[in-house]
């Protein structure tokens, strides 16, 4: 029997997560000089310390195989001088960022004198539990940090040693500022135990926030006790408006498909006007098959495309992450609405119209995070918008939707300031 066998993961759990707490009490009360003072020091000792990243990294890497990762997925574990080097420039651009916390929200003078003010707080403990690169280890402590809030981290058994080498780092940079000990805390076990018991401490977490395959993130959306901020799938839709301009509708379809195809606001769906359909159809799909795409359509679609194969309901649905689309031609506007509530994710639709009535009612009818106007699906991204940074993307709709930022990782109270009143 393992020496593992013989720990209480329980125990285990509710230590990392009283600790986080009490961290987030003293973070709470921190200005906005240490925590961007922390940022700038761990950026420096990323740095300087590139070459024991890159050592861990290589431990890393020479497990991979024995992970089945592929090719792709090595590459992205990769920790190369290039990688550091904008690993650390991200956590300078985070301390750029405007503090949020104290920020007032809003405020209003009541007729009895009372001053009342809506004001910006932490969150408190954030548990965020990844599969991804190496570098979002990082991302993910400065964001959470620089928001006020403690952060217990969970990432992949293949990035492991990476991923501990980058919060030591941070980690020395907190104890040269002054930052609470506990602020941020990686989950030392590859053990799935752990998951499942700090998902059960909602008395000290106050948010959870999965970021990679549907299966994790449906996992902890099922387990937690405490709130979840999510995406399960990235099905985005481009729709081809019956006045859609041909040269413009081919760009935006080919960048929101093809510029990154294993990404969640990648395009895995073409809607056309069927007064589109007969002269743009054709020139967008071939496009797309130059580019090494599968069109998988619709009755209509295929006569207009003979390359293309008979779309199945499963299609309509699916997120490929890969070099396959589907195609629908529907009959009018509302119907596009209709295909892409019915199929969608939630998560990023675009519009292509000259025919801004049209893209009106597009933006108002198609519930999903963010609605593009003649744009790709590409640009439902944190940095894109302007926010910075982002944790993930959300499409729920409490309390956070779309990228989510610093903001997305704050709460608010009120502040009422009087002068003796009392209420009759």
């Amino acid at each position: 029997m393992s020496e593992a066998n013989h720990v209480d993961w329980r125990a285990y759990a509710e230590d990392l997560a009283r600790r986080a707490k009490a961290a987030s009490m003293d973070l709470a009360q921190l200005g906005a000089d240490v925590k961007q003072n922390w940022l700038r020091q761990s950026a420096r000792l990323l740095k300087d310390r590139s070459v024991a990243l890159a050592e861990a990294n290589h431990r890393d890497l020479a497990a991979a195989p024995s992970f089945g990762l592929t090719d792709a997925q090595i590459d992205r574990l990769k920790l190369t001088p290039a990688r550091i080097e904008g690993m650390a420039r991200a956590l300078e651009e985070v301390a750029l960022l405007p503090e949020p916390i104290g920020e007032v929200i809003w405020s209003s003078v009541r007729p009895n004198g009372l001053l009342v003010q809506k004001v910006r707080i932490p969150l408190g403990v954030i548990f965020f539990i990844y599969e991804s690169r190496p570098n979002v280890t990082a991302d993910a402590a400065a964001l959470c940090v620089k928001s006020g809030n403690a952060v217990i981290l969970r990432g992949g058994k293949e990035a492991v040693h990476s991923n501990q080498a980058i919060v030591e780092v941070m980690m020395e940079a907190g104890a040269d500022v002054g930052l609470p000990l506990d602020a941020v805390q990686l989950v030392g076990t590859p053990e799935r135990e752990v998951v499942g018991h700090l998902l059960n401490l909602p008395q000290y977490i106050d948010l959870a926030i999965p970021r990679g395959g549907e299966g994790l993130i449906r996992r902890v959306t099922a387990e937690a006790k405490m709130p979840v901020i999510k995406h399960f799938t990235g099905n985005c839709h481009v729709y081809i408006d019956a006045t859609a301009d041909l040269d413009l509708a081919e760009r935006i379809t080919i960048n929101a498909k093809c510029q990154r195809m294993g990404v969640c606001n990648a395009a895995e769906s073409l809607v056309f006007h069927r007064e589109a359909a007969p002269s743009l159809l054709p020139r967008i799909c071939e496009a797309l098959a130059r580019h090494g795409i599968e069109v998988r359509g619709d009755e209509t679609a295929c006569r207009l495309f003979p390359q293309a194969r008979p779309a199945t309901e499963d299609d309509y649905f699916a997120e490929y992450l890969g070099p396959v689309i589907s195609v629908k031609v529907v009959d009018d506007l509302k119907a596009a609405i209709d295909h892409i509530n019915r199929y969608g994710s939630k998560h990023t639709d675009a519009i292509v119209t000259r025919d801004w009535n049209a893209a009106r009612a597009f933006c108002r009818g198609v519930d999903s995070s963010a609605v593009m106007v003649n744009a790709s699906t590409r640009f439902n991204d944190g940095g894109e918008f302007g926010l910075g940074a982002e944790i993930g993307i959300s499409t729920d709709k409490f309390h956070a939707r779309g990228p989510c930022g610093l903001n997305e990782l704050t709460s608010y109270k009120y502040v009422v300031f009087g002068e003796g009143q009392v209420r009759e």
